[in-house]
């Protein structure tokens, strides 16, 4: 079949290089190079980068309601459009450029987690399966009826960076599933009902404060789940510190909230809401992320410290 790739970031990249072994990738849509890293040099989207090692014509529309994007895609000849972590709602000229519409790889059992970012609330909310949908894009915010899902069990020390990554292949192999249907004439897509939606929003700097008060499985959750961005932090003797690999453990809580009481090699044992949190590795400010012992080791911290939620968005 003949299609259009809209997508960005790796996931994306992933589902590209999967379709264009079968099918025929007329056109590649990524959103424009952005400013990265401390310079501020221009960086291409993972999508354009794997398209153009792949031989396929891109362009980098600044917005998708121009008129440009639908016309770029009547005039490519694509029978279907495929999207995947675009970055930009498609609005109705877009889903209706091409015959068969719009379909849409969403990390997350539909209709839980609607949004930007499914993986990382799944992973947030101690969620134990999450999965991939592929689903009929419409006008609504991953609304549109369902395919075919993938159900996939979330390991217990899993950060979403590392859900995400384990992830793009089963969508990448669901998404050629679906198209196979559509391109037979097999695809059923079944309504998503609404009683049951859930929502997950982009990720801000201040979703990775931690607060010790919270119960402590939630507390690990939380860490893992902004692992990569934005990343878990907590105040240190008044200056942030990032926490990285936290796990609850058997141990007993002593003392007050957000305590250290124990250093080892499993990591830091922070008393929490219920019980303890081990954070295995940490990152002070101007300094390479290590091992949580080996950072105590240094007299960076100390049994009897106290990990406080901060009062601003880490810097």
């Amino acid at each position: 079949m003949r299609v259009a790739f809209l997508g960005s970031p790796d996931i994306a990249a992933v589902c590209l290089r999967a379709v264009a072994k079968v099918h025929d990738v007329a056109l590649v849509v990524s959103q424009p190079d952005k400013p990265a890293g401390r310079g501020g040099e221009l960086r291409a989207p993972a999508v354009k980068v794997a398209a153009e090692n792949l031989g396929l014509p891109v362009i980098q529309p600044k917005s998708a309601r121009t008129g440009e994007l639908a016309q770029a895609l009547k005039d490519c000849g694509a029978e279907l459009a495929v999207v995947v972590a675009y970055g930009k709602i498609v609005p109705k000229a877009v889903l209706e450029a091409v015959a068969r519409g719009c379909i849409n790889v969403h990390a997350s059992l539909l209709p839980k987690y609607r949004g930007a970012a499914p993986v990382q609330w799944a992973v947030i909310n101690g969620e134990e399966v999450t999965g991939v949908s592929i689903m009929q894009l419409d006008e609504g915010m991953d609304t549109g009826p369902v395919i075919l899902e993938r159900r996939v069990a979330v390991t217990a020390d899993e950060t979403s960076g590392e859900l995400l990554a384990r992830l793009a292949p089963i969508g990448a192999e669901a998404l050629l599933e679906a198209i196979a249907a559509i391109a037979d004439g097999t695809a059923k897509a079944v309504a998503q009902d609404p009683v049951h939606a859930s929502h997950a929003p982009m990720l801000a700097k201040t979703d990775g404060a931690i607060d010790f008060t919270q119960p402590v499985s939630l507390v690990a959750a939380r860490i893992r789940g902004v692992d990569p961005w934005p990343g878990a932090y907590a105040m240190l003797r008044g200056q942030p510190i990032k926490l990285f690999r936290a796990r609850v453990t058997d141990g007993t809580a002593g003392g007050g909230v957000g305590t250290v009481i124990a250093i080892d090699k499993q990591g830091l044992h922070v008393a929490g809401h219920g019980g303890v949190v081990a954070i295995r590795e940490v990152q002070a400010a101007g300094r390479k992320r290590m091992a949580a012992h080996e950072f105590a080791a240094g007299r960076g911290i100390a049994v009897g410290d106290k990990l406080e939620k901060p009062e601003a968005p880490n810097p």
